[in-house]
C-alpha cells in the first residue's frame, strides 16, 4: 500500500492526480482529520511554483501552497485579505494552512475565500488535460461541495489588482474574540468619487451554506449618489437580508439576519 507521494513540480503532481485516488495536502490542519481511510496522501510542501505571490500586472496571484503566515508578511496580499487571514484560528494554524486548502475544503466559514469573493477573485485548476480558471462564486457550489474534477488541482488564487487597493470593510463575529469560526462576517471593498458610488461589493458569511455575493444588488448601487444610497438605506438591506438564508446552526436563524442587517448598515455607514 503506498503510503503518499512527494512530487517536486507541479506537472509531476497532476500527473499522479490523474492515475490515483491520492488526496492533496498542504497544511493537513482539516484535511488529516477528514482523510478517507487508506487512501495515499499527495504532499504538495516541496512545490515551489504554488509557494509563492506574484504580481503579474492584472492580478495578484496566491499560490495554492502558501500560508496565511507568508500571506501576512507580504506586501503584495490586499489588506482585506490580510485581516482576514489575520483572524484564522491560532499562530501554528496559521503557519501551516494554506490558501488552496481553505478554498478546497468548501467550507461556508472559509475566511479568506470570503475576501476572495470581496475582491472578485479566481482560481486557477490544472489537470492534465490543461487549466481552467473559474469565478469563486463558481467554484464554491455549497458546504462541502466544489467544482473541483477529480483529476484536478488547485494552483493559485487570481486577485484583481484593480480591487486589492481599494477601501475595504471587514468584520467577523463569532462565539469569542480569538480562535472562533465565523458565526457571521461581511467583507468588502468600494470606491467613491465626487459622491458617486463607483465600486461597491459585498460579500457574506453566515447567510447560507456557502459564501454569498449578489451582483445583481451591487448593480443597483455602483454609479448611484451616497447620499441617495443612503437615503433608500433601508430598501437595499431588506434586498440583501432577503436574499440570504438564515438557518439555525450554533446560534438562531434570527440572531443571524439581525447581526448581517446590523453590520450592512455600519459597512453603508463607512462609505463616503
Amino acid at each position: 500500500m503506498v503510503n503518499g507521494y512527494k512530487p517536486k513540480t507541479l506537472q509531476e503532481a497532476i500527473e499522479i492526480k490523474s492515475r490515483t485516488s491520492a488526496v492533496p495536502y498542504a497544511g493537513g490542519t482539516d484535511v488529516m482529520v477528514r482523510r478517507p481511510e487508506g487512501v495515499p496522501f499527495l504532499f504538495l510542501n516541496d512545490i515551489e511554483e504554488i509557494k509563492q505571490i506574484k504580481d503579474d500586472g492584472e492580478y495578484i496571484r496566491i499560490g495554492a501552497a502558501v500560508t496565511f503566515t507568508q500571506a501576512l508578511g507580504s506586501n503584495l496580499v490586499p489588506a482585506i485579505m490580510k485581516e482576514a487571514v489575520s483572524r484564522i484560528a491560532a499562530p501554528a494554524i496559521r503557519n501551516a494552512g494554506t490558501f488552496g486548502g481553505n478554498l478546497g475544503n468548501g467550507s461556508d466559514k472559509a475566511d479568506s475565500v470570503m475576501a476572495g469573493f470581496a475582491l472578485d477573485g479566481r482560481v486557477r485548476l490544472v489537470s492534465v488535460s490543461g487549466e481552467r480558471i473559474l469565478p469563486l462564486g463558481e467554484f464554491c457550489i455549497r458546504r462541502g461541495v466544489t467544482a473541483i474534477r477529480d483529476d484536478e488541482l488547485i494552483a493559485e488564487v487570481l486577485l484583481p489588482k484593480a480591487n486589492c487597493d481599494l477601501p475595504y470593510y471587514y468584520k467577523k463575529i463569532g462565539g469569542r474574540n480569538a480562535l472562533a469560526i465565523s458565526r457571521v462576517a461581511i467583507g468588502g471593498v468600494y470606491s467613491v468619487r465626487d459622491n458617486v458610488i463607483e465600486q461597491f461589493t459585498a460579500a457574506f458569511i453566515g447567510g447560507g451554506d456557502v459564501c454569498k455575493r449578489f451582483k445583481e444588488i451591487e448593480a443597483t448601487i455602483i454609479g448611484k449618489p451616497v447620499d441617495e444610497v443612503k437615503a433608500n438605506l433601508d430598501a437595499y438591506v431588506k434586498a440583501y437580508a432577503d436574499s440570504l438564508t438564515f438557518t439555525r446552526g450554533r446560534v438562531s436563524a434570527e440572531y443571524r439576519r439581525t447581526v448581517i442587517t446590523n453590520l450592512l448598515r455600519d459597512y453603508f455607514d463607512t462609505i463616503g
